[in-house]
């Protein structure tokens, strides 16, 4: 069986310990992430999921318990730390307040120039992460500056693309944007998953994206592991997941209303895609009905 990109063993986070202000903020948590895998990962404010992924590469380290990446306990020598931060890569929320570099290019290219490249290995990775966030040849010489909001978050995206991850790591990367900012960053994300077949963990507050674009969920609630599933079992379990003071997609709520209301529709509707699906199978009289039916 295939080693896990990513393994914790009794995970516990404790801050300010030994302190009146000590607080738990991830305890005892116990998981194996698949490689390849695209991961939702949410949870309520203060549920510890924040926390919990500053632990994947690094950013922290455990009060108690072991973090493995690619089978490696990798605080077993705390001097070679730095090869994980390299191994996975952590975009945090509004990643565009970090930009400092003269031009989108150096932007990008910190990351790699750190890594200790050749000149040319870093001018390929620089292009094709800005390719694949959707930035221009022109625009890589511009100040990031410049830029809108959303081009910046993407140039922040493409520094940590550029490092070419194992694991990808994403907090609310849609964060203050609009819907059409947010439609295009995620697009480009699920297609790097497609073409790169790393692994990558999303977290977000929007019960949709993570229905839209992850294949497995992890629930995080009171500093544990609460729910640890495919998207489908997680968002049928909608009574736990709402006792956990998270909302399921409004597309799930919309179906679970009709059904009350005894209509003949399907249980378990997740993304508006399904839906429409499950829909046309039940009704196909519907394909035929046209826009003045």
């Amino acid at each position: 069986m295939e080693t896990a990109v990513i393994k914790t063993e009794q995970l516990t986070h404790t801050y300010s310990q030994g302190t009146p202000f000590e607080k738990t903020a991830v305890a005892d948590v116990n998981l194996e992430i698949a490689r390849g895998e695209f991961l939702g990962v949410i949870g309520a404010t203060g549920s510890g999921k924040s926390t919990l992924i500053q632990h994947f590469n690094g950013l922290l380290q455990p009060t108690s318990g072991k973090i493995y990446v690619d089978g490696q306990d990798i605080w077993a020598d705390p001097k070679a730390i730095r090869q994980f931060r390299f191994k996975v890569g952590l975009v945090f929320q509004y990643p565009e307040y970090q930009l400092f570099e003269e031009t989108v290019y150096k932007d990008i290219a910190f990351g790699p120039g750190n890594m200790g490249l050749p000149p040319e290995e870093i001018h390929k990775r620089v292009t094709e992460a800005a390719r694949f966030v959707g930035l221009t040849v022109e625009q890589l010489d511009k100040s990031p500056f410049e830029l809108s909001g959303g081009q910046k978050r993407r140039v922040a995206i493409a520094g940590v693309l550029a490092m070419e991850p194992e694991v990808l790591i994403l907090d609310e990367p849609t964060a203050g944007l609009d819907p059409r900012g947010r439609d295009r960053i995620l697009g480009q994300i699920k297609e790097y998953h497609q073409q790169r077949k790393n692994t990558i963990l999303l977290v977000s507050h929007s019960m949709e994206d993570i229905a839209n674009y992850t294949t497995k969920v992890l629930v995080m609630a009171k500093s544990r592991v609460a729910i640890y599933d495919e998207v489908e079992a997680v968002f049928a379990r909608k009574e736990e997941i709402e006792g956990l003071g998270l909302s399921v997609p409004q597309v799930s709520r919309i179906f679970t209303g009709l059904r009350r209301e005894g209509l003949d529709v399907p249980e378990n509707v997740y993304t508006m895609g399904y839906a429409v699906r499950k829909l046309l199978e039940r009704y196909p009289q519907g394909k035929e009905a046209g826009p003045h039916a």
